[in-house]
């Protein structure tokens, strides 16, 4: 594994990290005052500390450092989580977040803000008013310290963060005050797995350092002569004694990460850990050649061994110096292996993945060539049945209850491989709160985010694409739905707005529900807006459904004045196709004054899918079997013409448009019989129903979905291919697109209701 493998897997757990800690603000935001809230959002922020210093992000580490300043206050009860100190964390997680994004993407962040927050965190940490940290001039950068210098300040960097340093030139100096704080021992026993994991121990101590004032002795009795010396083995182990007012808990956070590796005993003063007979050695702090590039290693083969009956002092004197040896050591052993040892950011990772596991967090799991593989299985079995039953007509041999063992021993290995990748829409969800808290400050509203349904699993492709539809969506319903609390009031309403957000399994599919409680949509004005901007014509009669299906056209926009937010007529139509897209359907449903709600249907994966093999014009479709109703034969008495070729069948004393797919897809020039075929009975995208006929039904399939685009190009009215058991290329019929170009809707999208009417 090279440093960049390593440094994704950091940003991963980073991703889970900010998740974790934007749920637990959210969480203190609802009044919940669980310790073990504020513990886990602390944890949060001091994991992505821990990291990010392994990889020199100063800036991530600086920030991050402050934030942590501040939580530890929430923790220890100095500072009561207010509604305005949650409000400044969770402006300050935003930054996080967005701090780890360049870090990661190699973006900028806006250092004004990120400025302004950290002086409102260390205002928060030492008791003063928002008010006054807002107030307080910038101050200058002060210069280096000096050397011995302990106490000097740190200086800052360009973005106003103050970095902390990479060695223990800055150890806290002995106060008097210390002997009075509790006192604790610990033993720290690193194996050989921490090291070669890429941890150090040195880093350890040094964080160590920061929880209280320590002395540390080293015993290195294991140490063997050089020639005996194996570079990937431990020998060495330290016994602290620390004066701390944070108790035993901060002491082991320090160890978080390398607890799986390493032996570790702490225990107050009065248990003490060392005994008299064990000899110790004292080591110096001054470990600031950690900051400089070590020296190749010179080992000869004839350099004599050191005396086993040298003196302690002598001992201690070369400690650090036998260290860095072995630290050479190990380098250079790697290096010949052509595996060069990672940072400390390899434990970090592997110790927060194992952390995350213990904790069921959701990980990254990568099984698109499990999928594939199980994608070709399909296929090969449907092949095989295929054949069979072209070659055997009598149906009960043992080579066919043989191939329906094998159907269903398949259909239970791609069941699970997709459960192996199904994951909780809580992710998306939570970064949605961003958003709404950023349109709210830019709008001057006031709107409470409520989302249900976070553990509802779906394929991680689809929620890979499901965020930036989602966004648009969330953009929508605070800039242009929900009013201002002024006109709420006037209006009778909570001057509060409340956007909701829900996900929840149906028939086999996923639905993803945005509903707000705001003015609804204004079907006069979206109308004549869309007449002004020669997107339908005058003429046109709509119904309430298709006026709201306008806000969908490219180009549409009801703002009053171009803004940073919204004006350009770039959004919902973006949002329709990301749907579509991802083989889904969008419906709106508007009652004016009262609010909106957009409801998205989702194919659980985006690898397979049960389908309806059909015949239209002699060419072989796959229509959905989530989009069908029911399926029946036409009889001549229950068909019904008006227009100049529009027809309708009756079902249950109610009618239903026909749709001639063959036509629609220009499969042939003529309308075909409908008593000839069969119609299937399907759900549109705006929820009412439509008959398609086609010539013949094939049979019920479970197909594995290729990408037309990726292969080929775009075709209207077709959303993706499959591979037949007989070795055809089948086309998937797009459900949507062919019911909205019965409707006089062109099959290209930009021409959507240009001439209906």
């Amino acid at each position: 594994m090279d440093m960049n493998e390593i440094k994704e897997i950091f940003f991963q757990e980073c991703e889970e990290q900010l998740a974790e800690l934007e749920s637990g603000l959210l969480k203190l935001n609802d009044g919940d005052r669980d310790p073990e809230t504020v513990n886990a959002v602390f944890r949060a922020v001091h994991s992505i500390k821990g990291g990010a210093g392994a990889f020199g992000l100063d800036d991530l580490v600086a920030f991050a450092h402050v934030f942590e300043t501040t939580l530890d206050c929430v923790r220890s009860n100095k500072l009561e989580p207010t509604p305005d100190v949650l409000k400044v964390m969770l402006k300050s997680a935003d930054v996080l977040a967005d701090l780890t994004n360049a870090a990661r993407d190699g973006g900028s962040v806006d250092e004004s803000r990120s400025r302004a927050l950290v002086k409102e965190l260390e205002a928060l940490a030492n008791g003063q008013p928002l008010s006054q940290a807002a107030a307080a001039p910038e101050a200058p950068a002060a210069p280096a310290p000096a050397p011995v210098a302990a106490a000097a300040p740190a200086p800052t960097d360009s973005s106003g963060f103050q970095p902390i340093p990479f060695s223990f030139d800055d150890f806290p100096a002995v106060e008097e005050e210390a002997k009075d704080l509790p006192a604790y021992e610990v033993l720290f026993k690193p194996r050989s797995d921490l090291y070669a994991k890429g941890n150090d121990a040195a880093l350890l101590l040094r964080d160590l350092s920061r929880v209280g004032e320590m002395t540390i002795f080293c015993n290195m009795d294991s140490l063997p002569t050089l020639d005996k010396l194996d570079p990937e083995a431990a020998y060495f182990h330290w016994v602290i004694s620390i004066a701390t007012d944070k108790g035993e808990d901060a002491i082991r956070t320090v160890f978080e990460f390398a607890e799986w590796d390493c032996d570790l005993q702490v225990k107050p003063i009065a248990e003490a850990i060392v005994s008299e007979d064990q000899p110790m050695v004292p080591v110096p702090f001054d470990l600031s050649i950690l900051d400089e590039e070590p020296a190749p290693a010179e080992v000869k083969a004839e350099a004599p061994a050191p005396s086993p009956a040298a003196e302690t002092v002598a001992a201690a004197e070369t400690a650090t110096a036998v260290m860095n040896a072995v630290n050479n050591a190990v380098a250079a052993k790697a290096e010949k292996k052509e595996a060069p040892a990672a940072s400390a950011a390899a434990a970090n990772a592997a110790a927060a993945a194992a952390a995350n596991n213990a904790a069921g967090m959701a990980q990254t799991i990568r099984v698109d060539r499990l999928i594939n593989l199980v994608g070709e299985l399909v296929i090969n079995q449907a092949m095989l049945s295929q054949s069979v039953i072209e070659n055997d007509n009598n149906g009960a041999s043992s080579i066919n209850m043989g191939l329906e063992e094998l159907q269903q021993l398949t259909r239970e290995i791609q069941d699970s491989v997709m459960a192996i990748r199904a994951q909780p829409v809580k992710p998306v969800f939570q970064r949605m709160s961003r958003i709404v808290r950023e349109i709210a400050d830019m709008t001057g509203k006031s709107i409470r985010l409520i989302t249900e349904g976070e553990n509802t699993e779906v394929d991680k492709t689809v929620i890979d694409k499901l965020a930036e539809p989602l966004t648009h969506m969330i953009r929508n319903a605070v800039d242009h739905g929900v009013e201002t609390p002024e006109k709420r009031i006037a209006l009778g309403k909570n001057p509060e707005g409340t956007v909701r957000l829900t996900a929840k399994h149906r028939s086999g599919r996923i639905l993803i529900e945005l509903a707000d409680d705001g003015a609804g949509i204004n079907r006069e004005r979206v109308r004549q807006k869309a007449i002004d901007k020669d997107l339908i014509n005058p003429d046109a009669n709509l119904s309430d459904e298709e006026i709201d299906n306008l806000i969908f056209l490219p180009g549409f926009s009801t703002a009053e004045k171009l803004s940073d937010i919204s004006g350009r007529g770039v959004g919902m139509d973006v949002v329709k196709r990301s749907i579509q897209a991802l083989g889904g359907r969008i419906n709106i449903s508007s009652k004016p004054g009262h609010g909106s709600v957009f409801t998205m249907s989702l194919p659980l994966t985006l690898a397979v899918l049960d389908g309806m093999v059909v015949t239209v014009a002699g060419q072989t479709l796959v229509v959905p079997l989530t989009a069908i109703v029911e399926t029946l034969q036409p009889e001549p008495a229950a068909i019904h013409s008006f227009g100049a070729n529009q027809r309708l069948i009756s079902i249950r004393n109610s009618f239903c448009p026909l749709v001639d797919v063959g036509r629609i897809l220009n499969f042939r020039s003529t309308q075909a019989n409908p008593v000839d075929g069969v119609a299937l009975l399907v759900e549109s995208e705006g929820g009412g129903q439509r008959a398609l006929m086609v010539d013949a039904i094939q049979g019920q399939r479970q197909v594995v979905i290729k990408s037309l685009e990726a292969n080929y190009t775009h075709v209207p009215g077709i959303a993706a291919a499959t591979i037949l058991g007989d070795g055809r290329v089948a086309l998937i019929l797009d459900v949507d697109a062919v019911v909205a170009a019965s409707r006089g809707q062109s099959l290209k999208p930009e021409m959507a209701y240009a001439s209906a009417g």
